[in-house]
């Protein structure tokens, strides 16, 4: 069972990825209780070492890091995220399906498949300038 997450919650993703971006800055937009902290991990002034975390670990799958420290990674990382919404919207009823053990399996599967090939997807104009863009396109460190 998943351990609820203690807000804020700080997201760790591509800025240079123009899906994972556009997800994650979508939650950003329609987080009204300050519960989320976006951090773009392209961003050539992001340093990676206080978190224990290497670069290749961030960009090949999601990261969400609570107050209390604890990490939740790929789908447990959007677990984690819909839960800052209430139940009665889209996003919070996301948290409430995706823990269901057949859908659970399926989502992990799918974002399996959507990790591989994500480094194939249309990058975002004027990022990756430093090439931090290119880590995690050979897979899980």
């Amino acid at each position: 069972m998943l351990q609820k997450p203690e807000f804020p919650l700080r997201i760790y993703y591509d800025g240079a990825c123009i899906v994972c971006a556009t997800e994650v800055e979508r939650y950003g937009r329609h987080d009204h209780a300050g519960r989320l902290v976006l951090v773009d991990i392209s961003d050539p002034a992001f340093d990676p070492a206080p978190l224990g975390i290497t670069l290749d670990a961030l960009m090949y799958q999601m990261h969400v890091i609570d107050r209390t420290g604890r990490v939740y990674r790929n789908v447990e990382a959007f677990w984690a995220i819909w839960q800052a919404f209430p139940a009665s919207t889209l996003l919070g009823f996301l948290g409430k399906l995706v823990t269901l053990p057949g859908l659970q399996r399926v989502a992990r599967f799918c974002y399996r498949i959507f990790a591989r090939y994500r480094k194939y997807l249309p990058r975002r104009r004027g990022r990756c300038a430093t090439g931090s863009c290119r880590i995690g396109r050979d897979g899980p460190p």
